[in-house]
């Protein structure tokens, strides 16, 4: 009965979302606008033509010699104004942004006869006037000066932004959209693709009041428009090698061996017509192929099969069953490979048809400390995703077009030792306890096997108007349906029928019924809406929106969370042999009941006022509203609670979406004729964050539950200052002031809390990213067509900690600071010409100065390099405390030199 009152609610949702035509959508093109007038008297002149040239794009002046052209993709373009009676007048270098009006005025001079036309060199404008709230936008030219590796590096380089967290919000409040899709896998909230920087024509952060265009975002919205073939066919291989170059040999191992290959790269790009098509198909496709072997190494002393004894109190009783090599291994590597293509077909000025597929695959390992000398027992971890979009974009009229698409995307992570988890390799696990106190692992492979993987399939339709020249109307609707899997497992040793370990050792899998072994497939559903009027005139410029959200996790939840397992389910006295303590489970009455669907209405409103022509007042709010992770919604899908101990985490289907209110006030001022400065205040107000929740059941067992408890609140300031590009220089600068608490940095909070006897936080504290000042700094000099040098420049005050000894918290959370933080990267280029083809040498040196910042510490020191722990006991190991104690992941990554060429095709 419940299903099918679910479904006619559904239906009627579809029915109203339809008839009122809303939907989400992020924007991908960017609009042109102004007004042509005579250059002598002033007067408006109807009926011009005015042309984007090397596209289908144009408008003619009304009445009032007003014009406006919609659907524009982000670049720079020549605009042509064309009249009888009038000399023809070419604009060039205009550039064009995401959801922006770029603002041309013509005054063409009379004539009798046929005159040459002229061409202006547009500048591009130092103050966007219908900004209404915080955007950076980074073109393409911008992104190939500079020395990133990759579209994550250009979000950190932002004001506001600390290591993927935008504006202090959790790394999981943010969204990434590809060409109007979200690519954002819902399971964890991160990107399901890489997107290579070469691919990429306009990178937008939007950290302010975003639009309500843009939805499952609380922070921050990260939007890629990609790059499509020109009229030309042209190509670029790029290659480049390098090595990680420094002296401190005492922290880093092997620091001082070079290797030129350690870190290569080989990427190409190809684009342009098809030749037998003409200029109606289009494509650009790339392929990249980069390996980093890492500066984290580790000694293979140990195989993961030995074993050894450490036991006696007397080391030279110990038995040392070491069979290395004893090569250096790296312990953080990084293999990835890339595809990307577009294809684009004209089938009319009015008709575009564009496919895009994404795919990666990324084969890595994260640095274990424990494991430095048997480094092959550590997990091996493997990356995959992709997605496909398909769009037809669809002119109706000079004032209104529309836009449909229908894409699929898929993510999958898998962690593991060995494919095969029956594998032979696999030992017993007490060989991972052999060393102890302080030691490094002499043995042993860990064990636990993961897999899982996201598939989402989207349909999205909207429309776009310009209903008169003030109002311009934004329309349409959005599905998305996901498929979640999951398997989950820990490899144990084979038991008999009495529960002894079977001798010699065989890995063994778990029943799906034990609280070890989890696995499901489920299929959540979402549907979003919108509509948005963006209103310019003299002078105000406003968006103004309304947003809808629905989302079903088709999913359950207990009756009763003290007693969240099936009814009669517990038997004590038949005890698991893989889980001690822990009772079997056993099918029995289901006592479970449906989750509604969860329905939200979010406002939001921005608006811009021009004090002067060179000056504009912004000012916005809006509600934000984001389901957590699905991660927290189906942990656990068997409802299993350990009979001893606090160890269980079950997830909430349902859970309550996050939200946050933003509040933001800004002022653009063009300081001269080459500098602008841009000052924003912002305030976010956070509830219903994800937290734990501790219950007990009516046997006494214990077992945490996600809920909405945690919040937070987020001020601060920023002020940027940026120069126009020139062929010789270009500047910015911008520094952040911003304070970030809550009650919480990470959703398990309170369930680490409690399992180390401390009392919950219930105060405001700094959150774990709460950069307090933040400074970044760019700078290009050089003659853009021969030679240039790019420098970036980073400053961060230290990130919070909470102090403890001995493993005793002993003041609040967060209460102290880590060192601070700076950094300069440079990237230097010199381009000739030979025989006949252009060629770049390049030179990229990340953390020039080889500076050691701590990016975690010893707690009871707040430093990296050095701890109150001293006399520890007998070091059950073959290492010596001094050894162990050396931390090179507690410092960011050491002097990396790349040198590399491209030659274009």
């Amino acid at each position: 009965m419940k299903s099918k009152s679910r479904f006619i609610r559904f239906f009627s949702l579809i029915v109203c979302l339809l008839s009122g035509i809303t939907c989400l959508w992020a924007g991908t093109s960017g609009k042109l606008a102004g007004r042509v007038t005579d250059a002598q008297t002033g007067e408006a002149l109807p009926f011009a033509n005015i042309i984007v040239e090397e596209t289908t794009l144009g408008d003619a002046s009304d009445l009032d010699g007003f014009y406006v052209i919609l659907n524009v993709p982000p670049g720079t373009y020549a605009v042509t104004a064309k009249m009888m009676g009038y000399q023809e007048v070419k604009i060039t270098n205009i550039k064009v942004a995401v959801d922006f009006t770029t603002t041309m005025d013509f005054a063409p001079n009379p004539t009798v006869i046929e005159a040459e036309g002229i061409t202006v060199v547009a500048e591009r404008e130092l103050i966007q006037m219908d900004l209404t709230s915080t955007r950076a936008v980074v073109d393409a030219e911008r992104i190939d000066a500079l020395p990133v590796e990759g579209f994550q590096d250009l979000v950190n380089l932002q004001a506001g932004v600390v290591e993927g967290h935008i504006r202090g919000g959790r790394s999981s409040e943010v969204v990434y959209m590809l060409d109007g899709i979200s690519i954002t896998d819902p399971f964890s909230h991160e990107a399901a693709v890489d997107v290579e920087n070469s691919v990429i024509q306009e990178l937008q952060v939007i950290s302010g009041t975003f639009n309500a265009e843009y939805g499952q975002a609380m922070s921050g919205v990260v939007n890629i428009v990609t790059r499509e073939g020109g009229n030309k066919l042209s190509g670029r291989i790029t290659t480049y090698t390098g090595d990680y170059v420094s002296n401190h040999t005492e922290t880093y191992m092997n620091i001082d061996h070079i290797n030129p290959f350690s870190t290569y790269n080989i990427e190409t790009t190809l684009g342009g017509p098809f030749p037998i098509f003409g200029k109606k198909l289009s494509f650009y496709a790339t392929a990249r192929r980069y390996y980093n072997e890492g500066y984290l190494f580790g000694k293979r002393i140990f195989n993961a099969s030995d074993s050894c004894d450490f036991s006696k109190d007397n080391p030279d009783e110990w038995y040392i069953g070491a069979t290395g090599d004893s090569s250096m291994v790296p312990m953080a590597p990084t293999l990835k490979n890339s595809l990307y293509g577009k294809f684009t077909y004209r089938l009319s000025p009015g008709d575009r048809f564009s496919y895009n597929l994404m795919w990666k695959s990324r084969d890595f390992r994260a640095y274990d400390h424990t494991f430095k000398y048997n480094p092959d027992g550590d997990y091996n971890r493997y990356d995959r995703g992709y997605s496909n979009i398909f769009n037809w974009n669809h002119v109706i009229n000079s004032k209104t077009f529309f836009e449909l698409k229908f894409a699929n995307s898929f993510h999958d992570y898998r962690q593991y030792i060995y494919k095969d988890s029956l594998d032979k390799r696999y030992v017993d696990p007490e060989r991972l306890q052999d060393a102890s106190n302080y030691a490094f692992r002499t043995g042993g492979t860990q064990m636990r096997y993961f897999c899982r993987n996201t598939t989402s399939y989207i349909g999205k339709f909207d429309i776009t108007s310009q209903v008169t020249n003030t109002h311009q109307i934004k329309l349409g609707v959005e599905l998305r349906k996901h498929k979640l899997f999951l398997h989950e497992f820990e490899i144990v040793p084979k038991k008999d029928e009495v529960g002894r370990e079977i001798h010699p050792f065989e890995p063994y899998i778990p029943p799906i019924n034990y609280t070890n072994h989890n696995k499901y497939t489920n299929y959540p559903f979402e549907v979003a809406a919108y509509i948005q009027d963006k209103i310019e005139v003299k002078n105000m410029i406003a968006n103004i929106g309304v947003r809808f959200d629905y989302f079903d996790p088709y999913w359950k939840i207990p009756t009763d969370p003290r007693d969240p397992n099936p009814k009669d389910a517990l038997h004590p006295d038949t005890l698991n042999p893989y889980d001690p303590g822990n009772p079997i489970r056993v099918t029995g009455e289901p006592w479970f009941e449906d989750v509604e669907p969860r329905i939200q209405i979010s406002p939001r409103i921005g608006i811009a006022y021009p004090i002067t022509d060179r000056g504009v007042l912004h000012g916005s709010y809006g509600h934000f509203f984001q389901i957590p992770p699905f991660e927290y919604i189906y942990t656990d899908p068997e409802f299993e609670v350990y009979a001893a101990g606090l160890t269980s985490r079950m997830g909430n289907a349902d859970l309550e979406p996050q939200k946050t209110v933003i509040y933001e006030i800004g002022l653009q001022q063009q300081l001269s004729d080459n500098i602008s400065l841009d000052v924003t205040g912002f305030f976010k107000n956070i509830r219903n964050l994800l937290g734990i929740r501790i219950y007990e059941t009516y046997i006494g067992s214990k077992y945490a539950q996600y809920i909405n408890r945690d919040y937070g609140n987020v001020r601060g300031i920023t002020v940027a200052l940026e120069g126009r590009y020139s062929q010789y220089l270009y500047a910015s600068l911008d520094y952040t002031y911003q304070i970030a608490k809550g009650n919480a940095s990470d959703p398990n909070a309170v369930f680490w809390d409690v399992l180390a006897n401390r009392e919950p936080e219930k105060f405001l504290v700094p959150l774990d990213w709460d950069q307090m000042h933040t400074l970044n700094g760019a700078v290009t000099i050089g003659y853009s067509q021969f030679w240039g040098v790019s420098l970036i420049g980073r400053y961060g005050t230290g990130l919070p900690y909470t102090p403890s000894h001995e493993g005793i918290r002993i003041a609040r959370e967060n209460s102290e600071r880590k060192p601070p933080q700076y950094n300069v990267d440079l990237r230097a280029y010199y381009n000739l010409k030979l025989i006949g083809s252009n060629f770049s040498l390049f030179l990229k040196v990340y953390n020039l100065f080889d500076i050691m910042n701590e990016v975690n510490v010893y707690t009871d020191t707040g430093r990296a390099g050095y701890t109150l722990i001293s006399s520890p006991g007998v070091v059950r190991g073959i290492n010596t405390l001094e050894e162990y104690l050396i931390r090179p992941d507690f410092y960011c990554a050491p002097r990396h030199v790349i040198l590399g060429f491209s030659v274009d095709l």
